[in-house]
This record gives structure tokens, sequence and C-alpha cells, in this order.
């Protein structure tokens, strides 16, 4: 579903609670039907974005990509100190290879970290789009309460006793 589906439904909600019937005696209440208010609730928490979950899942593919190119690193510097060990009969092999150890542990840091840093720049990026993605919709459901509890600002009329009331009590919600 898409962001403009949500709208729709919070808009939807927002004029079932808007034109609600008020509650005798209580300030800011309405009563509305509590199945169709727990569907559209329902609707939204499916449409929201799956933007915090793909940024956990890339959190944890980062991690598990930095631990490889750690013990890549390590392997690479073991590898070298063997190969540095063997040729340490003839100085100038000895030289050669402290070269390339030094060489590879280098280009293999330096790769982690160009590595981490893409990852970090790229789970940095998703995390706020995310951000602004439930920063709206949070802005948005509390301007449709700010708007519900300005509707309702008003007192209803009391009714002369609870028995008057209709439809039943349970089949509704009461909101503040």
């Amino acid at each position: 579903m898409e962001q403009g589906d949500v709208i729709e439904l919070l808009d939807t909600l927002y004029s079932m609670i808007s034109e609600a019937w008020g509650v005798p005696l209580g300030n800011d209440k309405c009563i509305i039907e509590r199945e169709k208010a727990l569907d559209l609730i329902n609707e939204i928490k499916a449409s929201m974005p799956s933007a915090l979950a793909e940024a956990k899942r890339l959190v944890a593919a980062r991690d598990e990509f930095i631990g490889n190119a750690k013990k890549e690193a390590e392997s690479l510097r073991k590898s070298s100190e063997e190969k540095a060990r063997s040729m340490i009969e003839e100085q100038e092999i000895i030289r050669i290879a402290r070269s390339r150890s030094a060489e590879m542990i280098s280009n293999a840091e330096a790769k982690s970290a160009e590595l981490r840093r893409v990852a970090g720049d790229y789970v940095d990026d998703v995390m706020r789009q995310a951000e602004e993605s439930l920063r709206n919709s949070l802005e948005t459901i509390q301007s449709a309460h700010s708007a519900v509890r300005t509707a309702n600002g008003t007192r209803p009329a009391a009714a002369s006793s609870r028995r008057d009331r209709e439809p039943e009590e349970k089949d509704f919600i009461s909101f503040q």
C-alpha cells in the first residue's frame, strides 16, 4: 500500500470520529463503531512502510559484512606473516614479503573502512527516510487527534438517563 492510501485511511478514521455521536456528560468523548475503527487501524498498521525492518536487516548485513572484512584482513595478515617467516633466510625476499604484507593489510583495512563508511551512509539514509516517514505519519495522526479534540470542544447535550442511549455501549469505542 502506498502513503496516499494511509492518508485516505486516516481521513476515513477522522471522518468517522468527527461525525460520531457525542457521549452524554462526556467532554471530548464520542461513540464510534469499534469494528470499523479497528479495521481502519489494522489497515493503517499493515500499510506502514517496512523501512524499519529493512533498516534492521541492513544493519545486520553491514555488521556481517564488516565481520567478514575483518576476518579477511586477519587472514591476509596471517598469510603474509607465514610467507615472511618462510623466506627468512634471504634478506631481499624478507624485505619484499614485508612490503607486500603491509600493502595487503593496508589495502584490506582501507577496503574495510570504505565498506564500513558506505554501509553506514546507506543505513543512515534508510534510517533518515524511515524517521521522516514515521514523523509525517505521527504529525498526521496528531493533527487528526487535535482536530477531533477541536471538533468535540463543545459539550454534548446530556441524555435523560444511561438507558436512553443507543446503540449498546459494548459495540463502540469511546475516545477522549
